[in-house]
């Protein structure tokens, strides 16, 4: 079997949950499946190629990092490569499919983040996703999706029946893993100068909800005197004016810190020094980092809107993501409550268990198989 896959996101320089998922699900399936043959369709230079099986083939197009160039890259450059590489199988982990196209598709969409909230990005890729994305979902012959919740997003928004949609739940990699106190105290004095810190990673994007997530530390800081400070990990993605301007207006400002971009390396240990990981997102698919930081054995506070109690299930503390006053007080709460800080911990142990990349990638596997004519 000949399978050719839009794995672009395999050579995105920010990391995001996206192509977190496309490389842990693609490197488990090329290997567990050497059998096939494997075509990864890429739009830059690929210096991880030697991480992936000889069954697979890398060929290159243009770049399509600019929104102008998505429809030009699936429409015109992919069906060329399709033609002359003749799949039974087109899979695209980012969820854009080629329209013009007969190979049958398996399209991963995570969620519909644009639909419910489309002033979250520039105007035209809003509109280009909300154009695009309903044709993706009715193109593709099976759908996967990251919860249960984005499932049923599809499913009462664009129509699709249930059948076709399979759940690929995320997972977190065993080397989230908790620091000796030792290696806390170094990370602590690398990152806050010594102080404990709450924790958020992702892009900087109005979805990440950061804008009240500082207002409620701003509040945490003023009502406690606690020296905790606050950590936001993650790359600029875009309409971050709302956080700049929080943050420049709050008195508690040399407290925020913003280390941008780190390689994953430095990230597990910014997550194992954490007091505490603060997720409280309006909108997401899935939520890996609360995972991720459950693995570090750092309690959660996280969002109790869309995919997160899914996800999160009893093993964090779940608050209104639009409430500035609940959020501050969790962050009291986890910060001085001992005894709930404990279970939180062991119940995010358990929870961890529960989602990993190798069942992820079997159940992506399942989605490619019912989709072979």
């Amino acid at each position: 079997m000949k399978i050719a896959i839009n794995a672009r996101m395999l050579t995105q320089r920010k990391p995001g949950g996206i192509a977190r998922y496309a490389q842990e699900t693609l490197k488990r399936i090329t290997e567990r499946h050497r059998e096939h043959d494997f075509l990864f369709i890429v739009d830059r230079p690929f210096p991880k190629r030697n991480a992936y099986p000889e069954n697979v083939t890398v060929v290159r197009t243009f770049p399509s990092f600019h929104w102008l160039l998505w429809y030009p890259w699936f429409e015109l450059a992919v069906p060329r490569i399709l033609k002359n590489f003749k799949p039974d199988l087109f899979l695209s982990p980012d969820g854009y499919c080629c329209l013009s196209t007969t190979v049958p598709t398996v399209a991963v969409i995570h969620d519909l983040n644009f639909h419910h909230n489309p002033g979250d990005m520039p105007v035209l890729i809003s509109r280009y996703y909300n154009h695009f994305f309903p044709r993706f979902a009715k193109k593709a012959k099976t759908i996967a999706t990251v919860s249960e919740y984005s499932k049923s997003d599809i499913v009462n928004l664009y129509g699709e029946q249930s059948g076709k949609i399979k759940v690929t739940y995320c997972g977190a990699g065993e080397d989230f893993c908790p620091l000796p106190e030792d290696e806390i105290r170094k990370v602590r004095e690398e990152i806050t100068g010594g102080a404990p810190y709450f924790l958020s990673v992702g892009a900087l994007h109005p979805r990440k909800n950061l804008a009240r997530l500082i207002e409620a530390f701003e509040k945490f800081k003023r009502e406690t005197t606690d020296r905790t400070k606050l950590v936001l990990v993650g790359p600029l993605l875009f309409k971050t004016g709302d956080v700049f301007k929080t943050w420049q207006r709050i008195s508690h400002k040399k407290d925020v810190i913003f280390p941008g971009t780190v390689s994953d390396a430095q990230l597990k240990r910014i997550y194992g020094g954490a007091r505490a990981f603060v997720f409280v997102s309006y909108f997401e698919g899935f939520g890996m980092p609360a995972l991720e930081s459950m693995g570090c054995e750092v309690p959660v506070v996280a969002a109790d809107r869309t995919s997160l109690p899914e996800v999160c299930g009893d093993a964090a503390l779940l608050v209104d993501p639009f409430s500035v006053d609940a959020i501050a007080e969790a962050m009291k709460s986890i910060c001085f409550d001992e005894s709930l800080r404990k279970n939180l911990v062991e119940k995010g142990r358990t929870r961890k268990k529960i989602f990993n990349w190798d069942k992820t990638a079997e159940l992506l596997w399942e989605a490619v198989e019912r989709s072979l004519p």
